[in-house]
């Protein structure tokens, strides 16, 4: 045998041995497949109540429209925000409202009127409900179906915990008939004040959303659950639903968003003059804009 088929041979494992030691280099790595997906929204809710509020087992009907409210409230929009984080199937999310209620005379009913008591017409409001509520939660895509040109459905499962927060003070016009130490009511200048401290519990809270998207630009949602089961309040339920419509920038969305939104939560705690209730239902229109990434 020649050298050179030899030299061949030998050169030939040389250059596989290197390879083995130093492979070539790899291709770099892909983006995220499933990468975090963000909607952070602020909104406004025009709400209207239904329903009944007991302060110091002083019981009162509330009933009020969105324009009767904006007379007497000092903010009846309040604060409200939306967050939620996503990635592949799993997100979680944030919902935050903040509000002042004020309800004249007009728009409240004494229930158990107490001889001598009666609600305020002079009073800049005759019940003032404060509310703050947060809710927490994580999400799950059940299932999706897609659909043509960039549509599809989804069905989304919801489980979290709300948690409220309130502060009542309902005003009467009293006279000196009235036993005031044994409604535990505060009295100044012939005005009494049915005044709760802070009550607030937490709800844990079950639901599903439907979600279904025209366009990349076109999404529509509707959501329900229930909750409390009486581990904080005896039960509460909300309903929503909103249409939003994208602009595209570079690497973000800004969306517009209109909907409508009900909130209803039964709580009752305390006995006799200590009594606490609230049995309201919330609802109205919302309107805001969110943020995508």
């Amino acid at each position: 045998m020649s050298r050179s088929p030899l030299a061949f041979l030998l050169a030939s494992a040389l250059l596989v041995a290197a390879a083995a030691v130093h492979p070539a280099a790899a291709d770099p790595p892909a983006g995220d497949p499933e990468p975090w997906r963000i909607n952070l929204a602020l909104y406004g809710w025009a709400m209207s109540v239904s329903g009944t509020a007991t302060v110091r087992n002083q019981t009162l009907d509330t009933n009020a429209s969105f324009l009767d409210l904006v007379q007497k409230s000092d903010s009846v929009l309040g604060f409200m925000g939306y967050t939620e984080a996503n990635k592949g199937q799993v997100g979680v999310y944030t919902d935050l409202v903040f509000t002042r209620l004020g309800f004249g005379a007009g728009q409240t009913g004494y229930r158990n009127p107490v001889a001598g008591l009666q609600i305020t017409a002079s009073a800049s409001a005759a019940l003032t409900y404060q509310l703050f509520i947060a809710e927490v939660g994580g999400v799950y895509e059940i299932v999706r179906w897609p659909g043509s040109e960039g549509s599809s459905t989804a069905l989304d499962g919801l489980l979290g915990v709300r948690y409220w927060n309130n502060q009542l003070a309902a005003t009467f016009d009293a006279t000196a008939t009235v036993n005031f130490s044994n409604l535990h009511l505060e009295r100044s200048f012939g005005v009494a004040v049915a005044r709760s401290d802070v009550v607030q519990w937490v709800d844990p809270v079950i639901g599903l959303r439907l979600r279904h998207r025209f366009t990349p630009s076109q999404e529509i949602f509707v959501r329900g659950d229930i909750g409390g089961f009486g581990l904080g309040s005896q039960f509460a339920w909300q309903a929503v639903a909103a249409y939003s419509y994208a602009w595209q920038f570079t690497g973000y969305q800004i969306a517009a968003v209109l909907g409508f939104r009900a909130l209803g939560v039964n709580y009752r705690s305390g006995s006799g003059v200590d009594a606490i209730g609230i049995n309201e239902v919330l609802y109205g229109p919302i309107i805001g804009a969110s943020f995508r990434f």
